[in-house]
């Protein structure tokens, strides 16, 4: 039986990392690592720091890991690509010219004889926990067919500059320049949230999320447990379903087993 692996928030092209280009190398060296042992690949969001699709227009770059997906759905290999709040503005060519199997919202999916709750988490609502009337402007703004349509008239250079500077700007805000923690039980969100899903859907075993840029593996019940994967620009945190058991781990280039288990 092969695996399932499960990644996030590479932020690929973010212009508040140095050494980009050497951060797409070592996600691609990771991909081609685990082709021979993978049955599926999920990959929970913000794999680009900002990707906006036009017409007949995509980002530039990005042409490594752009090719090392296409190779691996070639291959029969299932690359599903979750969109999270940096990269929600596709428009068919990561589905069409790369394969991979777009997810706009969160998913629950059976894989092994387990339950898995899978999204990105920029979503996630949980009750008696308010969100700041300019985040719900500013989703609204972003899911908006009708404003995405009309950015797609702005020139694409410009538009691209202002996507861009505005993925620094919260990338350095929420993220460089600070070190997020988990909460608590009490206080983090996703385990609110999970908590509260499984009143209704008792039979989830895991729940998978991006977005918070934190390592955890948590217990929420002794059948369900809760997994934030981190990211992939210092932490290069991965999780791996052997169909048995779910591990979660750093990619260590030159490791002999190229991870180190949390």
């Amino acid at each position: 039986m092969k695996n399932i692996y499960f990644i996030s928030d590479a932020h690929l092209g973010c212009k508040a990392l140095e050494h980009r280009r050497m951060q797409e190398r070592r996600l691609v060296r990771f991909l081609d690592d685990i082709k021979d042992k993978a049955d599926a690949i999920y990959l929970l969001g913000d794999m680009f720091d900002f990707w906006f699709e036009y017409q007949e227009v995509v980002p530039k770059g990005y042409t490594r890991f752009l090719g090392k997906l296409s190779e691996l759905t070639d291959s029969g290999i299932e690359v599903h690509y979750f969109t999270g709040n940096h990269d929600m503005w596709t428009n068919g060519y990561l589905h069409k010219e790369c394969g991979v199997i777009i997810h706009e919202e969160p998913i629950t999916i059976e894989i092994h004889n387990k339950i898995f709750y899978l999204a990105h988490g920029h979503k996630v609502k949980v009750k008696g926990v308010k969100i700041s009337k300019y985040e719900q402007f500013m989703f609204w703004c972003f899911e908006n067919k009708t404003l995405q349509r009309i950015a797609r008239w702005f020139p694409s250079g410009l538009f691209m500059r202002f996507g861009f500077k505005w993925a620094k700007h919260s990338h350095v805000n929420h993220h460089i320049n600070g070190t997020p923690e988990y909460l608590g039980d009490d206080k983090e969100c996703f385990m609110l949230f999970a908590k509260d899903y499984l009143v209704s859907h008792p039979d989830v075993n895991y729940f998978i999320f991006g977005h918070r840029h934190i390592d955890v593996n948590k217990d929420i019940t002794p059948e369900s447990r809760l997994i934030i994967l981190g990211q992939w620009y210092s932490l290069f945190t991965y999780a791996r379903f052997d169909g048995n058991e779910l591990t979660i781990s750093h990619y260590l280039e030159g490791d002999k087993d190229n991870h180190a288990r949390l």
